[in-house]
Formats: structure tokens, C-alpha cells, sequence
């Protein structure tokens, strides 16, 4: 960005009143918290300002929010514009990430998933490895008949919500049985639950024939296997960055509606079926630290793209957050307005 256009910005941004021994805090989803870690530390480096953010889940995050106990928190499930605006919040998206379907089965190298082999293990309907479903795509594998064991989060989360989200456009009868949410009674009996993402990892990291919901980012840090997934489109997708990128570009997020929007199961014939956008909220009275955590944002959006793009993130384009500039600045001039 030209020191010129950071100039114009700057007329029309909130920006930062705060010094270097002030703190902003933040907390909530844990989907994104290794980029946030990577960012605030940068930024911390750069400005002097620390930014503390805890992972607690988009649940927590939401209730932190609702009743004032931290400056942002962030939520894998963006909140209606009706539930903003009763609650006095405001909401803009961060960063895109993708949710992998991460394996421990130490026979098979490269496991490929139907969508409804997919849905069958969430909903406890395979049993074992060597089930038809998976041995239809997956061929020449040594599936082992061992009990499959399906490891989920146990803490109310985005991560859930995207990922239920999306079982949910897959199938009528996922969506007419548990719909989608951020915490579930999960069906069955083979089933485990970590507590939030990094919780998740672990358990498929130490447990053999597990297989489970988790961001991309914590199951490349933990060099968990993730399988090949089918898209909407018929196609076997891996979970690459420019797969997520281009599941990205279908996303509609309208600064009118608050960047209200769900990623799932997009349209492509190269798309990666399961992203998920991440959303920070601020409350609407607090201009003052507002105007920090918005340039801390507006930081990420500009010197935190290789980081994010680093960590298997997807860095919103410069239409998107020109836009999330222009929802700040109108927001800010409602503020003076009252």
C-alpha cells in the first residue's frame, strides 16, 4: 500500500488512539488462532501495541462479546444482521479457512472420501474401516477392519457450525435429523471430543483408526493426514491453498447485511467443499478501542497476507476489504451522528 492511499485511509478509517503500553483483548474461535498468534506477535513488533487473544471457541467468543468482557472476539459463525443489532455489535470478516477431514490410519497413505461416506461417519452409520462406502473410493487400500472412530470437538464451536453447515447441504437427512450447530449430542457410540481445535489434532495425532473434523491449519502443524475429498461438482479435491482460494472467490459477503455469510459446498469444478470464513465483533459504543482493533485488521489485511497465506489461510481480497474500510468508516459516522 502507497503511503498516499495510507494517508487517504486515514481520513476515513477509526484509527488507533492507543500507545504502546496499552493492551487490546480479544477472544473466542479457535479455527483461526495460529494466524491470529502469527499476527499479533508481527504487529506487536511493528507498532509496540499488544494484542492479547485467547481461543475459548466461537461460543465463548460470542457470550465475551454479548456481555463486554473483551475488546473483539471472534466467531467461525457470523451473527444475523437482527442479532447485531439488538445486541449493539458490529461484524466483519478476517480471514478464510478451510476445514479438512484429518485420518490416523496407519495402513493407507492417501484416503479419498466420498461426500456420502462423509456424512455416514459423522452420523455413526460406519462402523468399521473396511466399510463400502470407503472401500468404493479407495480401491486398492489396506483397509483394516478396525472400529472407526470419529473424533469431534467437545466445546461449542464455529468449527462445528461450518462443519455441520456443510453435512447439512450434502444431505436432506443430516440437516432433517441434527441441522446444523455449534455443539451436538453426536450419534453413536465411537466417538471422542476435544476441546477446541488443537484438542482435536491431538487426539488424532495419538489415536489410531480416528478420522475428524479440524481447521487445516492444525492438521499441517500436527502433520496430521488429510484425506481427498469430493466437491460438489463430482470432483476429488485436496486441501491446498489454491483449492481454498478458489471455494473462496464464491463467497457473498455484503457489507449491507454485516458480512453476513456461510461457505459451504460451493459451486467449481476445482473448489475445496468445506471453507468457512472467520468474523470478528466489536461493540458498537467502545469508539475508542474500536478504532484500535480496526487498525490492527487493517494491519492483517495488508502486512499479514503471507502470513496468513503461510498457514493455509486465504487473505480476503482488496474489493473485500475495501469494502470492510468503507462498513468501519460509515459505522464510526453513525457513532458521531448519536
Amino acid at each position: 500500500m502507497t503511503k498516499v492511499l495510507k494517508v487517504a485511509l486515514a481520513t476515513t478509517l477509526l484509527i488507533s488512539t492507543l500507545n504502546a503500553t496499552e493492551i487490546l483483548k480479544g477472544s473466542g474461535a479457535s479455527f483461526p488462532y495460529s494466524v491470529y498468534q502469527k499476527w499479533l506477535k508481527e504487529y506487536n513488533k511493528e507498532t509496540g501495541i499488544k494484542v492479547d487473544y485467547i481461543k475459548k471457541g466461537s461460543s465463548k467468543g460470542i457470550k465475551d462479546a454479548l456481555s463486554r468482557a473483551v475488546d473483539f472476539a471472534g466467531t467461525d459463525k457470523p451473527l444475523s444482521p437482527k442479532t447485531l443489532k439488538q445486541n449493539k455489535l458490529y461484524q466483519f470478516p478476517a480471514v478464510v479457512g478451510a476445514i479438512t477431514i484429518g485420518y490416523n490410519l496407519p495402513e493407507v497413505k492417501n484416503l479419498k472420501l466420498s461426500r456420502k461416506a462423509i456424512v455416514a461417519i459423522a452420523a455413526a452409520k460406519i462402523k468399521f474401516w473396511d466399510n463400502k462406502l470407503i472401500k468404493a473410493t479407495n480401491p486398492k487400500a489396506n483397509l483394516p477392519h478396525k472400529k472407526l472412530i470419529f473424533v469431534h470437538r467437545a466445546d461449542g464451536s464455529g468449527t462445528t457450525y461450518n462443519f455441520t453447515y456443510y453435512l447439512s447441504k450434502v444431505s436432506k437427512g443430516w440437516r432433517k435429523a441434527y441441522g446444523a450447530k455449534k455443539s451436538l449430542n453426536w450419534p453413536g457410540s465411537q466417538h471422542i471430543g476435544g476441546k477446541t481445535n488443537s484438542g482435536v489434532a491431538a487426539l488424532l495425532k495419538q489415536t489410531q483408526y480416528t478420522v475428524g473434523y479440524i481447521d487445516y491449519a492444525d492438521a499441517k502443524n500436527n502433520a496430521i493426514a488429510m484425506a481427498t475429498v469430493e466437491n460438489k461438482a463430482g470432483n476429488y479435491i485436496k486441501p491446498t491453498l489454491k483449492s481454498f482460494q478458489i471455494a473462496a472467490s464464491k463467497a457473498t459477503l455484503d457489507p449491507k447485511k454485516d458480512f453476513y455469510s456461510i461457505i459451504a459446498d460451493p459451486d467449481g469444478a476445482d473448489s475445496y467443499p468445506i471453507v468457512a470464513a472467520t468474523f470478528i465483533l466489536i461493540p458498537a459504543e467502545k469508539h475508542e478501542k474500536n478504532k484500535a482493533v480496526t487498525k490492527f485488521y487493517d494491519w492483517c489485511y495488508t502486512d499479514g497476507q503471507e502470513i496468513a497465506k503461510s498457514l493455509g489461510f486465504v487473505p480476503l481480497p482488496d474489493a473485500l476489504t475495501n469494502k470492510i474500510r468503507a462498513y468501519w468508516s460509515s459505522k464510526s459516522k453513525e457513532l458521531l451522528k448519536r
